[in-house]
């Protein structure tokens, strides 16, 4: 067992008994009630806030309450083990970690692993495999990390298994902490004087450190300060400074402890009200829920009969505080799995009644299988048996998910084999295919690209590293394609709407002798307006850098052709007047790189479907109608979109529409032929693209005998 004395008397000599110390005491108190209502407090936060709750859109604080609670308990109980033993069994700790979560936790991701079999579409299943590996590791909140900052995975819905990031980051901290503890111990035991000093100093540094990177990362990449261990170890190390001091605490004055703790549960909750999906979260802001929970435990620590430790105390609150970890647990895999299982829309009502079931699991959870477990003394008394066990669940999951990936659901259409063939694709000819296409019910066993490959049916551009991602702003003057000595040059300018046209456009120039500069940048419109970054929490900056440089190399480049096109799901940052700010940009934008001898084109949006295609599709082999949509409900802002079209008509700026290339008879369906028409809810595949190039060769009046301009 390692172990380490911080006594210098020698081990076989007996210590004199004395009485314990105030600090010593102060750690040896029993069961704090009001920790465990601040427990219900945070998991209420939490779950009612992803049942959408309306008042509690900032409920994700409640994750940053159990963060301070778990650093204040957890160092509690290794500060006491200290003082007890002189020593910390590192082997006995990490058992206590394992047999108190893992189990529940292994069960939790083994059942989600088979529910999202059953009900969730198909074409999500190895993801979620991914996710189970890495929650079963403790690992998924880099995973999410890196998802959050790929725009391809922005389309995603929710893992089922996201919520365990937050667990990911506790037991990342404490791999480190009680080695960190230990070996202060061991660095301080030939010395006088109490350790509180040195720990003081290192908790002080992980927290001041860990906050100072919060704040930075918080500004510069959201998903990495929400989700990392270096973002969030300062509000653990706050809750184990609070342990450090708790003897002190005790000595705060009853007549000011009361309202400390109500202060305290007064700042979380206005933090849960008042924060919302748009809040810069953690940074500075952290600070209120963070600050508020160390008030509460403060305050219990000298006052336990105030008004806050006497609500915190009722039975309703115990009951819900002891069953926070498993409804923690089990609360998202029901509300993201329930409504595909029950065939119904989500929806608060909904929402909440899944809520409740999942309260209900996690009660036959405690008493079936977390408490029975983390009681049977033989796998704490003898660590490795923890340890050991910890391990099998672990590598259980592995196994389950790797099992599970060799039978996972068919994505393979029922329907016979069919290829669309046109030696020259008319309108005409591609609007009775479409208006065909909205009957048709079973997806063709040929489909290309397949919902197993359609994430990767790209434009090259992508893997070519010359369309740019979101913190990216160099623009790239080598990005060129088609004819490198063709004498007529054309440009693609824009956001990921303007890159799902190269593949078209790719085959235009190359067929036609063109050269094509592919200008194009995630989610950085064509028009010159500032826009808000839901990723940065900020004005993104990069997009008005990126094109102030992309629009001055195009004036460099003096193209005979300029095709600019964006999302209409962007919008600028300023509010007021927003569609005619909208407009204007557009039309500075064109005038930026107006010239006699330049032709100019917009591209109008394509489609925009609530679902993502692909999974609806999988959803629905035998059923794809289900999934065409009217094209009112695909079409974004139709008014601002015919603002746009009158500004630039004035401009002697040529706009096509492309929506009869998608839609006929108001209908829009998904797959044309064997053909999938779109790798999201809002792309086109590559496929796709390249299938119409010959209407938009038309459209943008690219012929063979064009005369070189």
């Amino acid at each position: 067992m390692l172990t380490l004395s911080t006594s210098t008397t020698p081990p076989a000599e007996k210590k004199p008994h004395r009485e314990p110390t105030a600090h010593e005491r102060t750690r040896r108190t029993s069961f704090r009630p009001d920790i465990e209502g601040l427990r219900a407090i945070a998991v209420l936060l939490v779950v009612l806030g992803h049942a959408g709750v309306p008042f509690l859109t900032g409920g994700y604080v409640g994750v940053d309450v159990f963060f301070v609670i778990s650093g204040f308990l957890i160092t509690s109980l290794l500060l006491r083990e200290l003082a007890d033993t002189g020593s910390i069994s590192i082997r006995r700790f990490y058992a206590r970690r394992a047999v108190r979560l893992l189990p529940a936790s292994a069960v939790v991701i083994v059942a989600t692993v088979a529910a999202a079999w059953f009900w969730l579409p198909p074409t999500r299943f190895t993801s979620i495999l991914t996710d189970a590996v890495a929650s079963g590791f403790y690992a998924i909140n880099y995973r999410l990390a890196v998802l959050g900052t790929d725009y391809l995975a922005s389309d995603d819905e929710p893992s089922p298994l996201q919520h365990f990031w937050s667990l990911a980051v506790e037991e990342q901290y404490y791999i480190v902490w009680p080695l960190l503890l230990l070996s202060i111990a061991v660095m301080w035991r030939h010395r006088r004087g109490s350790m509180t000093g040195p720990v003081t100093v290192a908790l002080v540094a992980v927290a001041g450190s860990s906050f100072y990177l919060s704040v930075v990362q918080t500004s510069a990449s959201a998903p990495w300060a929400y989700f990392g261990i270096h973002t969030r170890a300062w509000e653990l190390a706050l809750g184990a400074l609070l342990a450090v001091f708790a003897a002190q605490a005790t000595r705060i004055p009853r007549v000011l402890a009361g309202p400390l703790g109500g202060v305290g549960v007064a700042l979380i909750f206005g933090a849960a009200v008042l924060f919302d999906g748009a809040t810069v979260f953690p940074g500075y802001l952290a600070l209120l829920p963070v600050s508020g929970t160390v008030l509460v435990i403060a305050a219990g620590c000298a006052d336990r009969g105030s008004v806050v430790h006497s609500l915190l105390g009722v039975k309703p609150m115990q009951w819900i505080g002891k069953l926070s970890y498993g409804w923690y647990l089990w609360h998202w895999p029901v509300l993201m799995i329930g409504p595909y299982a029950l065939g119904v829309e989500a929806s608060v009502p909904v929402n909440l009644g899944l809520v409740l079931l999942g309260l209900a699991i996690s009660l036959a959870s405690y008493r079936l299988i977390e408490n029975p477990v983390r009681h049977r003394r033989s796998l704490t008394s003898k660590p490795w048996r923890g340890i050991g066990l910890g391990f099998a669940l672990s590598s259980m999951v592995v196994v389950v998910s790797l099992l599970a990936g060799l039978v996972a659901p068919s994505t393979t259409g029922t329907g016979e084999e069919t290829e669309i063939a046109v030696d020259e694709l008319t309108q005409e000819d591609l609007t009775d295919a479409l208006t065909a296409a909205a009957g048709v019910r079973n997806v063709p066993v040929n489909l290309t690209p397949s919902l197993d490959e359609v994430g990767a049916d790209l434009p090259r551009t992508y893997p070519d590293r010359c369309h740019l991602d979101f913190d990216e702003v160099s623009t790239e003057a080598s990005c060129r394609y088609g004819d490198p000595d063709a004498d007529q040059t054309m440009v693609l300018f824009g956001d990921s709407h303007a890159a799902h046209w190269f593949p078209a456009l790719e085959s235009i120039a190359t067929d036609q002798g063109w050269e094509l500069v592919n200008l194009t940048k995630s989610a950085c419109p064509a028009s010159d307006v500032v826009t808000y970054s839901s990723l940065f929490k900020r004005d993104y900056d990069e997009c008005e850098q990126w094109r102030d440089e992309s629009l001055e190399l195009m004036q460099d480049i003096e193209p005979d052709m300029v095709v600019m096109a964006t999302s209409d799901a962007s919008s600028p940052a300023e509010e007021e007047n927003a569609d005619q700010v909208w407009v204007d940009g557009f039309v500075d934008s064109f005038r930026t790189v107006a010239d006699d001898d330049t032709e100019l084109f917009y591209l109008a949006d394509t489609p925009n479907f609530e679902e993502k295609v692909p999974d609806c599709v999988a959803a629905n082999l035998d059923g794809v109608s289900r999934c065409t949509a009217d094209q009112a409900d695909v079409v974004l802002q139709p008014d601002r979109r015919d603002m746009v079209t009158e500004a630039l008509d004035a401009e002697d700026v040529t706009v096509v529409d492309p929506l009869p290339w998608f839609c006929a008879a108001d209908t829009c369906p998904v797959v044309l032929g064997n053909v999938l028409m779109y790798r999201d809810s809002h792309h086109m595949t590559s496929t796709y693209s390249e299938f119409i190039s010959p209407l938009l060769s038309k459209a943008l009046q690219i012929t063979d005998d064009r005369d070189p301009a």
